[in-house]
């Protein structure tokens, strides 16, 4: 397979991974709302948007990676650029919400063990989903031409930033009061959960339509 095949299958497999994850948070965020299925049922299904999301996360990097020509590699080291540390940090970001979610999921938890367990890395995952798109934004408006700055790509990165805001939203209104054991605010929990998937799916449709 030629490199620029891979590299169009990879496109697809992450915009796929990023539109299905997107779609099973807004779905757990849903049923969260509605109180449908009980916590449980919630924190499965958004464990498995989980799983897609650290996939499209992954495959973002394999991108980046393989985006100059040379042999096909895995990973790589290359902190010196942008679209290098904009991809990592939404992959490892990724994985800290991958943790929280897992906590999440085993329930039973002391408000202590939610602040560490939970909120803590979803918080830290939020950071690194807007640091991620800080960089990807600040690497097209450095290096595109003035008039190539507002294309697909640009507006894939602007519309997955207001997801990530929208999750840092949703990540602070869940934060667990000590005194009572309650989310400071859950509706804006859920609603900004989902409407941060929704910004996820919408942008991986968007780059269904680009042509690495």
């Amino acid at each position: 397979m030629s490199g620029d095949r891979r590299l169009r299958r990879i496109n697809t497999i992450a915009a796929t991974a990023f539109i299905v994850g997107g779609s099973l948070f807004c779905l757990g965020a849903l049923l969260a709302q509605a109180d449908i299925g009980g916590p449980r049922l919630a924190a499965a299904v958004f464990i498995a948007g989980g799983v897609f999301f650290t996939t499209g996360g992954y495959t973002s990097v394999l991108q980046v990676v393989n985006s100059r020509a040379g042999p096909w590699r895995w990973w790589s080291t290359e902190p010196g650029r942008l679209d290098w540390a904009s991809a990592v940090a939404l992959f490892v970001g990724t994985l800290y919400f991958g943790a929280s979610l897992l906590a999440a999921l085993i329930g039973d938890l002391s408000v202590a063990q939610m602040h560490r367990l939970v909120w803590s890395p979803e918080i830290v995952g939020c950071v690194l989903f807007l640091l991620s798109g800080h960089l990807a934004l600040t690497e097209m408006y450095r290096d595109r031409p003035r008039g190539r700055r507002a294309d697909l790509g640009w507006w894939i990165a602007v519309v997955n930033q207001l997801g990530s805001a929208l999750f840092m939203v949703a990540a602070v209104a869940a934060f667990v009061r000590p005194s009572t054991g309650d989310e400071l605010a859950v509706g804006i929990a859920n609603w900004g959960t989902f409407a941060g998937g929704a910004c996820f799916a919408v942008a991986g449709a968007m780059q269904e339509f680009e042509r690495p």
